[in-house]
């Protein structure tokens, strides 16, 4: 059987959305402080 067309790694997610990427900026910031307002129990990836 073939592969499906669309998959990511692990490494890339965690680079581009992953709780430590997000810190780095000022918007990351701004998107972690509204995932906790909302209460989300998972902040980032």
């Amino acid at each position: 059987m073939t592969k499906r067309t669309l998959g990511g790694t692990n490494r890339k997610q965690k680079r581009t959305s992953g709780f430590r990427a997000r810190m780095r900026t000022k918007n990351g910031k701004k998107v972690i402080q509204a995932r906790r307002k909302r209460g989300r129990r998972r902040l980032a990836v």
